[in-house]
């Protein structure tokens, strides 16, 4: 079975396609523009060790290209994709609002139908819980109103609204996932807990936005991949679907466990006021998830920090 992971040197994306490639049954595409978003290094550094697996390819193809990402991925001919790619971040979002449109919308349109041609089994999307936005009520379900509040979360309603219509009575299975703050090793270097390590290592100001009371449902990448790859088995058509841990920890408690863990008293930690466009609190409810895949077993919050410390001591990532 042929399977495309767009996004392949990106976060999650890169433990998806770890995970897949355990399985010689599966030929694994990967593709990724390698964007300056964040670090090439890192990226570069995820697709190396990828290739390590003799059932996994790499092309560098970016998505809002349609006639040149339409003869790479022809070639391969996909049975699944797994869409991942985009551009993400909430704060920088603000300030480009065009390359998220780009990125997100526009890419998630060519990949779309270059998956309605191919007439492909099963597409798989990944959204994200800042499509909620604000709620009042917690935890927040997959029919809760949507309320995004920043370019970033509207680029990615906009690219469901694209799957949903498109896909609408064809034959092709699509499924959308909602993602709540994914960490782990080899993370993104702009979320909140691989910039606090790295704000540690430079001896550098911690920023706690909103004082540190936000609160985050922190969810371990290897759980979120183990479910996207669960998936290849599941028929789940047209069904909207939370991945969270529903046990939020307040951020400023986060710090206290990170401190602990690396045996530091104290740093220097700067508290701010709430930052444009962030959600205050996310919470998911994974009710719908356990109907679908039963009683998963989440890793702790703490072991998952443990992990995560342990790679970025051994990697730098």
């Amino acid at each position: 079975m042929n399977i495309l992971i767009s996004g392949a040197a990106g976060f999650i994306g890169y433990h998806l396609a770890k995970q897949i490639c355990q399985n010689r049954k599966f030929n694994v595409l990967g593709i990724d523009s390698i964007n300056g978003y964040y670090s090439k290094k890192l990226k570069k550094k995820r697709i190396s060790l990828l290739k390590k697996n003799k059932n996994f390819f790499f092309k560098n193809t970016d998505l809002t290209n349609k006639k040149k990402s339409e003869l790479q991925i022809n070639k391969f001919k996909p049975d699944i994709i797994y869409h991942l790619a985009g551009q993400p971040g909430v704060l920088y979002s603000f300030k480009n609002p065009q390359s998220y449109f780009k990125n997100n919308v526009l890419a998630t349109g060519n990949l779309v139908q270059i998956a309605k041609e191919l007439n492909i089994k099963k597409f798989i999307f990944a959204s994200s819980s800042s499509v909620y936005g604000d709620q009042k009520k917690f935890p927040i379900k997959e029919n809760f109103k949507l309320k995004p509040k920043n370019p970033y979360a509207i680029t990615k309603l906009k690219s469901e609204r694209i799957i949903k219509k498109k896909f609408l009575n064809t034959e092709i299975e699509f499924i959308i996932f909602r993602f709540f703050t994914v960490y782990g090793p080899f993370g993104r270097p702009d979320m909140f807990i691989h910039k606090f390590l790295n704000s540690i290592k430079e001896k550098k100001k911690i920023f706690l936005h909103n004082s540190g009371l936000n609160y985050r449902d922190f969810t371990y990448v290897n759980d979120v991949s183990k479910i996207l790859k669960i998936c290849l088995k599941k028929n789940l058509n047209g069904k909207i679907i939370n991945i969270s841990r529903c046990n939020p920890v307040r951020t400023d408690k986060l710090v206290e466990y990170i401190l602990k863990l690396l045996k530091i008293k104290k740093v220097n930690v700067v508290k701010i006021p709430p930052v444009k466009g962030e959600m205050l609190k996310t919470h998911g409810s994974n009710k719908k998830l356990r109907l679908f895949f039963g009683n998963i077993k989440f890793t702790e919050i703490k072991t998952g920090l443990k992990n995560t410390i342990r790679n970025f001591k051994s990697t730098g990532f």
